[in-house]
């Protein structure tokens, strides 16, 4: 019923930056909490950041101070902006609405290394 389009992601430098978008088909996107998971070769899916819809966020200990997770429900987009990149957050990066559905994105990947 909701489809999650992502855009972003590719290779980048330790220390170098990402940013991630996420993009729903429909407006009732701004009723809803909505995530960003990564899952790494050989490990299990991790939750990375979740924003509410009022707009409250939180993060893995991992990113946190590096990441930020946003949303403009005009845009029905979800972003989040990867900073200081480290070769360990390197992994396939999607998007999550766990409250209905569960609805995914179609995951991007997302390469650190020199």
């Amino acid at each position: 019923q909701v489809r999650l389009v992502q855009s972003g992601g590719g290779l980048v430098q330790p220390g170098g930056s990402l940013r991630l978008s996420c993009t729903a088909s429909q407006s009732i996107f701004r009723l809803y909490a909505v995530n960003w998971y990564r899952q790494a070769p050989g490990k299990q899916r991790e939750m990375v950041a979740t924003i509410t819809a009022g707009g409250s966020t939180n993060y893995v200990a991992s990113v946190k101070d590096r990441f930020t997770i946003s949303r403009d429900n005009t845009k029905n987009t979800l972003y989040l902006q990867m900073s200081n990149l480290k070769p360990e957050d390197t992994g396939v990066y999607y998007c999550n609405i766990q409250q209905i559905g569960p609805y995914w994105g179609q995951g991007t990947q997302v390469t650190v290394s020199s």
